[in-house]
């Protein structure tokens, strides 16, 4: 009866872990293309991805089901490989026809197959990931983490929201922002989103096609990790056109100023120094 009593335990206690475990993993895994699978079809895939509003976070799993004897999955860095459907210069290349890719990191992300033919036709998908606003972001590895510098609130008291074209530009121009630092991000719905994109043609021209990470909470507090300029607009093309765009420049993590030893004044008491000066008086050895 113990014995037995023991087993039900401990199958319980399994039972209720692996419930646990389950409710605590949000990922979610989606079938590109569900029944249709990865083929090439017109425009099949943009509609894949916007019906029933998805929203691609990461940790969640793309799976490519198709036949491998004329086919792949081919992921590409850029928005100009994805239009073009040039894979020559592939992130990744996958081939085994039930292909599980984990999204990794925020972002774009653009899968075409190496089948130009076929990627004219449509097959290529493109998705954008954020963080799911339900799990934190982890933190970075030991080997990255920084003394906790400054924070900026960006636009101080107006936030991040459209003003002169000129705001932003004056705003960051007033503060030197060292590596360590960090801007909060503050806006309601009329903004949106805060894209950190890469390049400075992409700022001119309010391009959000490539992003480097996306941030949509509302309230988006950015780590400066690395050194140089670094670019933030909207992907809402009228308020970046209209000013809403941040261009910082980052130096490098200020180091702490080493002043040298000096030796501490001597402070001799007053029998001390008598007697030094009575040694003055020994009579010198004669040669």
């Amino acid at each position: 009866m113990a014995t037995r009593t023991r087993i039900f335990s401990f199958v319980f206690v399994m039972m209720m872990s692996f419930t646990v475990l389950l409710s605590s993993c949000s990922a979610r895994v989606y079938k590109v293309g569900d029944s249709e699978g990865w083929i090439a079809k017109d425009d099949v895939y943009y509609a894949w991805a916007e019906t029933d509003y998805k929203e691609f976070h990461v940790g969640d799993s793309l799976i490519f089901e198709y036949d491998l004897s004329f086919n792949d999955v081919t992921q590409v860095s850029g928005a100009l490989e994805y239009e073009l459907c040039d894979y020559s210069s592939p992130k990744a290349v996958y081939n085994t026809g039930h292909d599980v890719v984990t999204l990794t990191k925020p972002g774009f992300h653009y899968f075409i197959t190496s089948n130009q033919t076929q990627c004219v036709l449509g097959q290529k998908l493109e998705v954008l990931v954020t963080h799911d606003p339900s799990s934190p972001v982890p933190p970075p590895t030991p080997s990255k983490i920084l003394p906790v510098g400054t924070t900026y609130k960006v636009g101080d008291s107006e936030g991040w929201k459209v003003y002169d074209s000129d705001f932003y530009n004056k705003w960051s121009e007033e503060k030197q922002f060292h590596v360590g630092d960090s801007l909060l991000f503050e806006y309601d719905n009329e903004v949106k989103d805060v894209y950190e994109i890469s390049g400075d043609l992409e700022f001119m021209t309010c391009d959000p096609t490539s992003p480097v990470p996306v941030y949509k909470t509302g309230h988006d507090l950015v780590r400066l990790t690395e050194p140089g300029v670094h670019y933030f607009i909207t992907s809402q093309s009228a308020s970046c056109e209209a000013g809403l765009k941040l261009r910082v420049m980052v130096g490098p993590e200020p180091k702490a100023v080493a002043y040298p030893n000096f030796p501490k004044k001597v402070d001799l008491s007053a029998m001390e120094r008598l007697n030094n000066w009575l040694k003055t008086f020994k009579p010198q050895p004669h040669h």
